[in-house]
């Protein structure tokens, strides 16, 4: 059950029966000697604090300076293991420290995100441990950081935004009259910028259970035929953020709304700016209509690449989390969702993401008229 903002700004745990956290299995790099859980800090928190509109602003991508490196994947050499999870999407590495990289490496590593989409980093505690001022000075390097309308944050920082459920409360966007927890997305994709490379990393999280499942968009759309892909390309799409806000509204996630609600459209296939690659961009949470085109229509090709992405297992990875782990995606390029499996268990899982803005989205037919 959640809980207004009216009842709690922020959220306190209660111990649970035995008097240790609820993520027994994770004790020992999640609680203090005396019990405590040793990211209360990192606890979300929900302002009263409001927000103009997000103004533009000029994005320039940290990987388009990596191209001309003598080798854009020098900060790969001190890596001990690296791994393919699949052909198209995501790569699992172990040996390097993200806390460590200078700017010549975060570079590299922007544009190697772009490229696979998904990058997942092993045994990154310094990295979880260095505080929230840290999260920001590192996101600060990638884009300008988002704040999130509706989600709880670390109090003192809001451009961190935090997923959390206990057995008590949980501050996800959930629809808890589905048969599935999935939900396909693109972070915030209701954003005139939305975010580009993104940053998230667990700080609690249960036994078992808890995935994320991402997919490349890149490829969702190379498998469509020439002819589609080309008339997918003379598309826009409304993509809203007001159902989020209204959920919000209704006592749910916390109960703010710190930023008024936005509609934005955007390309149905965009360019990205480093690799040139085309992704198909619409998500199930917040595109809601193609432009000019009657309900009917709009609802069938929407359902159409829906279902198109929902069934390409093909095309996913699942990303298992163990302690330590921070993943990277490029959020123009990828989309994502989250299990919620473990519920049964009472289970703590306590995420942090850290959300740099991207440029508007690139069309991939040059001359798009982009308007409602």
């Amino acid at each position: 059950m959640s809980t207004t903002v009216t009842e709690v700004q922020t959220l306190h745990l209660q111990p649970q029966g035995d008097g240790q956290t609820a993520v027994r299995s994770n004790e020992p790099i999640k609680a203090n000697d005396d019990g405590a859980y040793r990211y209360a800090h990192l606890l979300p928190h929900f302002s009263k604090d409001t927000y103009p509109p997000l103004a533009p602003f000029a994005h320039a991508d940290p990987g388009l300076r990596a191209i001309s490196h003598p080798n854009p994947r020098a900060f790969l050499d001190s890596a001990t293991k690296i791994v393919d999870l699949t052909p198209k999407l995501g790569t699992e590495i172990h040996g390097v420290q993200l806390v460590s990289l200078d700017d010549n490496a975060k570079d590299q590593l922007a544009l190697e995100v772009a490229k696979r989409g998904l990058l997942v980093f092993r045994n990154q505690q310094d990295f979880i441990d260095s505080g929230p001022d840290f999260y920001l000075q590192w996101g600060r390097y990638f884009g300008r950081l988002h704040i999130h309308p509706t989600s709880g944050h670390p109090e003192g920082y809001p451009e961190i935004h935090l997923v959390y459920k206990d057995a008590n409360s949980s501050y996800n966007f959930q629809y808890d009259d589905s048969t599935t927890s999935t939900v396909w997305h693109s972070d915030v994709s209701y954003e005139l910028q939305p975010p580009g490379l993104t940053t998230f990393f667990l700080l609690s999280q249960p036994r078992t259970g808890g995935d994320t499942l991402f997919t490349s968009q890149v490829s969702t759309l190379q498998k469509l035929s020439p002819p589609f892909v080309a008339f997918l390309r003379t598309l826009t799409a409304v993509h809203s953020g007001a159902e989020q806000a209204a959920f919000s509204r209704a006592g749910r996630r916390g109960g703010v709304v710190r930023r008024e609600p936005v509609e934005t459209v955007h390309p149905v296939v965009r360019k990205h700016p480093a690799t040139g690659e085309e992704a198909l961009y619409v998500n199930k949470q917040f595109t809601r209509r193609i432009v000019g085109f009657k309900r009917e229509e709009s609802e069938n090709i929407l359902k159409f690449l829906y279902d198109h992405i929902e069934r390409a297992g093909d095309l996913q990875a699942r990303v298992k989390w163990e302690p330590g782990t921070v993943v990277l995606w490029d959020n123009r390029v990828t989309g994502h969702s989250a299990i919620v499996d473990y519920h049964e268990s009472g289970e703590r899982r306590h995420g942090a993401r850290i959300a740099p803005q991207a440029e508007k989205p690139i069309p991939a037919l040059d001359g798009l008229k982009l308007d409602d």
